[in-house]
């Protein structure tokens, strides 16, 4: 049987998202695939099983517009695999989104949820359209025939969507109580990151951010490095980077440097972050004229002298340009896909620990589990009980990575693949293919 090794030099491989640059997120995640696809001996079969999405669904939004016009929008759904069980990924409003970025997301979901064994495969949704020009009304009727049409690929059983880039609570609760009126019975766990009150968890909105923190501390402790001794950079005040800034900074450590679209702000002393908070939130969420820092660059944020930087921004930001002059002893991938995978060995042979995004940034899919668990069984956690249970699970899957990055003598990116897709492989041997 041919391994994955002569299909690529056979010329077999073919790269599915063929419209995507060669920096792109996808793009390097396909890389780091192939690598673990290779280490794992895979043969041609599970490659093409592996990198094949299960079901790509496309359909037409047609809504009427206040003024009485009727505008047609175009939405996606993509489940890239559910062998775990069912799929789960977010759902982004977007006028850029195309289908061929929605199969790579989708893709990354199923290596995410694999690498902190929570039981979901991966999917991704997408509508283009940018929803800053649609009023609230417009956007539920949007909203509610998006979910109609995907009626038949929606279910807790089967795939459960989240919120995404311009999605949010209101959002969901419009999709479960859509499903719900054709279902003809309430049906909160048909997705998650819905309001409290609909059968939201508590502690989803800060999940992410603390999930990386928990990453974090775990690879400090690694290194023997206390978080009271640690100078921590983060690259984007949003939801994700506000949570960790201000969990380390409860941890004792001293965050020296922030930034938001506004630019970057550093204090070598280190940021008072609750008062970055406040004055964030209190100045319509932008750091524009903080005090409590001095102006520099985004580049030069990054390039900080720092123990631990976590980019919360944006995807592609280190590169095999700017690699070189990083000097974070660690990297915490608090966004997804910051680092490109031609920045990869840069990083490796300059001695820095990338805690990957698979990893770092799973604690937002980890509870969004929880909030399925708990919908299904009509019975609700406390903050404590979710928040605790998202630290035992992050810290066994880095423990996990680790021991697979010591087995291989391999990075803790790469042993995240070879983990999560062993895992998918081993689960889909066991079970066979239906004929």
């Amino acid at each position: 049987m041919s391994n994955i090794k002569d299909s690529i030099s056979s010329g077999y491989y073919k790269e599915p998202v063929p419209h995507l640059t060669a920096d792109s997120p996808f793009t390097s995640m396909m890389q780091r695939f192939h690598f673990a696809a290779e280490i794992l001996d895979l043969d041609e079969g599970m490659f093409k099983y592996l990198s094949s999405p299960e079901k790509v669904v496309m359909v037409s939004i047609p809504i009427t517009m206040d003024d009485g016009r009727i505008e047609v929008f175009e939405g996606y759904r993509v489940i890239h695999n559910s062998i775990l069980g069912p799929s789960k990924g977010g759902i982004r409003y977007a006028d850029d989104v195309t289908l061929d970025e929605v199969k790579a997301l989708a893709a990354w979901m199923t290596w995410k949820c694999a690498v902190v064994n929570v039981p979901f495969g991966g999917a991704k949704g997408g509508v283009k359209v940018d929803p800053k020009n649609l009023s609230k009304p417009e956007l539920e009727r949007l909203t509610r025939r998006y979910t109609s049409n995907m009626f038949d690929v929606f279910g807790p059983d089967r795939d459960i969507p989240a919120p995404d880039m311009n999605t949010n609570d209101q959002i969901m609760a419009w999709i479960m109580d859509t499903y719900s009126m054709k279902q003809n019975k309430t049906e909160t766990a048909v997705v998650t990151g819905k309001p409290i009150i609909l059968g939201g968890s508590k502690g989803r909105k800060e999940a992410t951010g603390r999930g990386v923190v928990t990453s974090t501390l775990a690879a400090l402790s690694t290194l023997k490095i206390s978080p009271s001794t640690t100078s921590i950079v983060v690259q984007g005040f949003g939801n994700v980077g506000s949570v960790s800034a201000k969990l380390m900074y409860e941890q004792g450590a001293k965050v020296i440097a922030i930034s938001d679209i506004s630019g970057g702000y550093y204090n070598k002393e280190g940021i008072d972050i609750p008062e970055a908070m406040h004055y964030s939130q209190t100045h319509g969420y932008s750091l524009e004229g903080f005090e409590g820092a001095d102006p520099i660059t985004n580049q030069e944020l990054l390039e900080l002298e720092c123990d631990v930087l976590i980019p919360a921004a944006k995807e592609d930001q280190i590169n095999k340009d700017n690699a070189p002059k990083i000097k974070a002893r660690i990297i915490s991938e608090g966004a997804n896909g910051p680092v490109t995978a031609n920045a990869d060995k840069i990083l490796e042979e300059n001695g820095v620990m990338v805690i990957p995004d698979i990893l770092a940034n799973a604690g937002g899919v980890t509870v969004s589990y929880f909030e399925w668990v708990q919908d299904r069984h009509g019975y609700f956690w406390t903050e404590e009980r979710v928040n605790r249970r998202l630290n035992r699970m992050m810290r066994e899957s880095f423990d996990n990575l680790f021991i697979v990055s010591e087995k291989y003598s391999i990075t803790l990116r790469q042993a995240a693949y070879v983990y999560a897709i062993d895992r998918v492989a081993t689960t889909l041997k066991l079970r066979g293919i239906y004929a």
